[in-house]
């Protein structure tokens, strides 16, 4: 499956509640990501909380799109991407 690197910016900041709320929020994005055949494999967020950097696997460029429409969510760019894994020269 393919990999890709989706960078969102987000003006006011990403807010998610650490409680049910936020649990609840996470798990109708992995719903509805499995529509498209998307995996929201995980994100990393800025200090400020106005940037993600998020990897997704899914089948191409567009399901991406399609699913991040579907949960309101904005795309900057995507870009694909492999693992590149320093343990497995050794």
């Amino acid at each position: 499956m393919p990999r890709y690197l989706v960078e969102r910016t987000f003006p006011d900041g990403l807010r998610i509640p650490v409680d049910g709320e936020g649990a609840a929020a996470c798990s109708g994005v992995v719903a509805t990501n499995a529509r498209n055949g998307v995996t929201w494999v995980h994100s990393y967020v800025s200090e400020d909380a106005r940037t993600t950097y998020c990897i997704y696997d899914g089948p191409d460029a567009e399901a991406i799109r399609e699913s991040a429409a579907s949960n309101n969510l904005p795309i900057d760019r995507i870009t694909p991407v492999r693992v590149l894994d320093p343990y497995f020269y050794h």
